[in-house]
């Protein structure tokens, strides 16, 4: 049954699994065993947590040895622009893996399948699970295959630059303006929460951003915020 449920996903990523248990399991989310509390299974949050830490050591390696010049700075921003949760959930999109989610009804009537953090911590679940089940080379071989190469795509589209970092350099530059971030709402169940902040300047309000934390939110408001103020190709002076 498994066998048949993720051929399609097996033949496109190119990966065979053992286990196909463990191929299972990156696909549960919380909720889905919250309402199945009969079902002696564990939800994909452990398996995630693996994944994460696989993912962070293969992009690490994969730009310590490509880019020899670079320093530790601007490495770590091009490390945080390839798994950052927006980036990953867009992965996870052209995989399909929403299709193969167990969610309970709520999130399923909530549009659970289509959220962009779910999505990247099922990408990330999946990564744990090819490393448990494949071992190293073939999680590398996975993450180079569907996620280092756009490297060159994220640094061309300016999605590797701090968004807060930049509006706010910008802002004490042309307008001598600090922007402020205000809290607006949240909604969604405790285990799946979704933040509203606003961006601020002078207490005027430039743009909103959600996200399923505030500093998340906060992020998403100033990338609104750069757009709206057309601050794109802004070039601010650098002199001491």
């Amino acid at each position: 049954m498994l066998k048949e449920r993720y051929k399609a996903l097996m033949e496109k990523i190119g990966i065979t699994f053992k286990d196909l248990n463990i191929l299972d399991l990156a696909f549960v989310h919380k909720s889905y065993l919250n309402e199945h509390r009969d079902l002696k299974k564990e939800h994909n949050e452990r398996l995630e947590f693996l994944g994460d830490a696989v993912l962070e050591l293969i992009v690490t390696e994969y730009l310590y040895k490509r880019y020899p010049e670079e320093e530790e700075g601007v490495l770590t921003n091009w490390r945080s622009a390839l798994v950052k949760g927006k980036h990953l959930a867009e992965i996870s999109v052209e995989l399909d893996l929403g299709l193969y989610l167990y969610l309970s009804r709520g999130e399923e009537r909530s549009g659970g399948r289509t959220k962009n953090y779910i999505l990247a911590n099922t990408l990330e679940a999946l990564i744990g699970s090819v490393y448990l089940d494949q071992g190293y080379q073939k999680a590398h071989q996975f993450a180079n295959n569907f996620i280092l190469g756009r490297l060159d795509k994220i640094l061309q589209g300016g999605h590797h630059i701090d968004a807060k970092s930049r509006f706010q350099e910008v802002a004490q530059e042309l307008l001598g303006v600090t922007p402020e971030y205000k809290f607006i709402s949240e909604s969604g169940p405790d285990h799946s929460k979704i933040f509203t902040m606003g961006l601020y300047l002078d207490n005027q309000k430039i743009s909103e951003g959600s996200g399923s934390s505030k500093q998340k939110a906060e992020q998403e408001a100033a990338r609104e915020g750069i757009k709206a103020k057309n601050w794109t190709d802004i070039k601010i002076s650098t002199d001491d």
